[in-house]
């Protein structure tokens, strides 16, 4: 299980604190990074009591699914999945309360939470996440296939806390900002070190609109990462609203 536990954090940017920024440095940045996340369900975002989803990877020797419960507004996070050694684990944990679990929650559990939940909802990590340098590249080729879009740049400094410090997340977006494509650069030398895929099995979630499905490759080798079973939970209902 070593190699599929390394292969797992494809892409991880795990920084413990996701934090919603002021207006001030968002209007410094690129306004297309704004409406992509916009497009995305920004502005409903604070009605979301909860999240639920399974994240699937499926690589040259590896086939993994891990399944997760996520209140944006407490931190509590539930997992249900396998361990680095096979076994199956379940657990509930409160991520603002870390420090106090166990070593295979915060070695194993937490790490995995952060590249799954990257996946789910990037485009809100991109516009949080204050120390990403964000730049608008304009229309540029496809990364794969034909056809071209707007590239969007989010560089993470070599010097930020975090598992893979110096990330770069390469992002394509068509005219309804929607991410078509898009490129991971790893900054550190864990591999593999570079991903590029596609954005596409759009569904809405509510009020929250969700990229379903992802192929392509990683350092050359086939991808196919894709999430199931997404459904969300919307403030005072007891209802959870599945993605379509």
């Amino acid at each position: 299980m070593t190699n599929a536990n390394r292969v797992t954090m494809i892409p991880v940017l795990a920084f413990a604190v996701l934090i919603l920024a002021a207006n001030s440095w968002a209007q410094q940045r690129p306004p297309i990074l704004e409406q992509i996340a916009k497009t995305y369900g920004l502005d409903s975002y604070g009605q979301i009591e909860a999240i639920r989803y399974t994240f699937n990877l499926q690589f040259p020797g590896v086939n993994l699914s891990r399944s997760w419960e996520w209140e944006p507004k407490t931190s509590k996070v539930s997992y249900e999945g396998k361990d680095k050694d096979g076994k199956p684990v379940k657990v509930t944990y409160m991520r603002s309360e870390l420090s106090s679990q166990t070593e295979a929650v915060k070695n194993e559990v937490d790490p995995g939470f952060i590249n799954d939940n990257y996946w789910l909802v990037f485009p809100f990590h991109a516009y949080w996440d204050t120390s990403a340098t964000v730049t608008d590249q304009g229309m540029k080729k496809l990364p794969a296939g034909t056809g071209s879009a707007e590239l969007v740049a989010v560089k993470y400094p070599a010097e930020v806390g975090g598992y893979t410090p110096g990330d770069t997340w390469e992002l394509y977006v068509g005219k309804d900002k929607r991410v078509e494509q898009f490129v991971y650069r790893r900054g550190g030398p864990t591999k593999p070190s570079l991903v590029i895929a596609t954005w596409t099995g759009y569904k809405k979630a509510g009020p929250l609109l969700i990229s379903t499905e992802h192929r392509g490759t990683a350092d050359g080798k086939p991808l196919h990462l894709f999430l199931s079973d997404v459904s969300v939970k919307l403030t005072g209902s007891d209802t959870w609203m599945k993605a379509q």
